[in-house]
């Protein structure tokens, strides 16, 4: 039997009566720039999730840029990230001028190893950006330790991390600003770009809502420098619909996890760690195996999708060559990019298909 990677059509195939009537009503209403639909996602993407407010922007990146501005990251400032994750984890840190500065990732989690943040910090760090890789929270607990210590402001990558839990609580809150992608492969996904952005501090949240439209305080009155992020209306119409699905395609995503973790067995196979501390929403299943490129040709004859997630760390992108790092110099997240591979993740998977993914995993030889 035959699994692709990812199939979004399913999802919006039986969404799609309920999302054009939506996307109608905004379109009628001319509701194209911030307006009522973006309101009521805020609304609902805070009352649902368990933060006090959310402030909906129109991408992932955009929300970084905002976290790093109202930290005040400038030339000269120093910003701890993790080199295993999306190249617009950095971006927000070279928008505003500062120099983002790699610490190495945890073999079993994919997150950033708090003892190499510490290691990483010097007279000139001046925040911190964790990422909850693949949609497993990081150690919090260790890394506001560290921040504390050195008066760090935290910012939390929550990209792939829409509904996931610290101890508890839902990961965004721990740090000073959280941020979101609603990307269309994300878990919570758009018919476009959009994100959002949250904060435990109310000044943070009340700058970012300035920041996000030019800085203005009143029209035409800008105290602040600001830029365009807003979330359009469109994108909120169909995020409203898609909203009230997201806690039974997270149960979904955690009973496929359960199913490959227990029936994957493979030998030299790596699956994703499961610790207590943390409940993962699996935007990736990605294991990790030494003879990664060999695993993954077997499953494509065996009709499985795969993807290669990050194959080349930040340190090692050719935008990041000045900053004077090599081959060897983190090498949990080389070996991550040389030996992973995600294999077929998203709610609409049948058991069979998820069943033939674990005996085709377990069939290489």
């Amino acid at each position: 039997m035959k699994a692709p990677f990812l199939d979004l059509g399913p999802q919006h195939r039986a969404l799609r009566g309920e999302a054009l009537a939506a996307l109608a009503a905004t379109y009628d209403a001319t509701r194209f720039c911030l307006g009522k639909d973006v309101e009521d996602f805020e609304r609902g993407f805070a009352s649902s999730l368990g933060y006090p407010s959310a402030l909906g922007v129109n991408s992932g990146t955009s929300a970084l840029h905002i976290a790093c501005m109202i930290a005040g990251f400038g030339p000269g400032d120093e910003i701890v990230v993790p080199p295993f994750t999306f190249i617009a984890t950095a971006w927000g840190v070279t928008y505003v001028g500062a120099r983002p500065v790699f610490a190495d990732i945890e073999d079993g989690t994919f997150n950033l190893d708090p003892a190499a943040l510490e290691a990483a910090i010097t007279p000139r760090t001046k925040g911190v950006i964790v990422v909850h890789l693949f949609g497993l929270p990081a150690r919090m607990d260790e890394i506001m330790a560290v921040a504390r210590k050195h008066g760090l402001f935290v910012i939390e990558d929550c990209a792939q991390a829409v509904g996931a839990r610290y101890k508890g609580a839902p990961a965004g809150l721990f740090g000073d600003a959280g941020t979101f992608s609603f990307y269309p492969t994300k878990n919570l996904g758009g018919c476009g770009e959009g994100g959002a952005f949250v904060s435990r501090r109310a000044d943070v949240a009340a700058k970012a809502r300035l920041i996000r439209v030019h800085g203005m305080e009143k029209r035409y009155h800008h105290g602040i420098v600001g830029g365009n992020f807003r979330l359009d209306g469109f994108q909120a119409a169909v995020l409203n619909v898609k909203l009230p699905h997201l806690p039974s395609w997270t149960a979904r995503r955690r009973s496929i996890a359960r199913s490959y973790l227990a029936g994957i067995r493979l030998e030299g196979a790596r699956l994703p760690a499961v610790p207590a501390y943390g409940e993962s929403v699996y935007h990736q299943f990605t294991i990790t195996h030494p003879r990664r490129d060999a695993l993954r040709e077997h499953l494509a004859g065996c009709g499985i999708g795969t993807d290669l997630i990050y194959p080349l760390p930040l340190h090692l992108q050719r935008c990041f060559a000045g900053l004077g790092y090599g081959k060897g110099s983190f090498p949990a997240a080389e070996r991550a990019a040389e030996t992973c591979v995600s294999l077929p993740m998203f709610p609409e998977l049948s058991d069979d298909q998820v069943h033939a993914v674990a005996e085709a995993v377990n069939a290489f030889r």
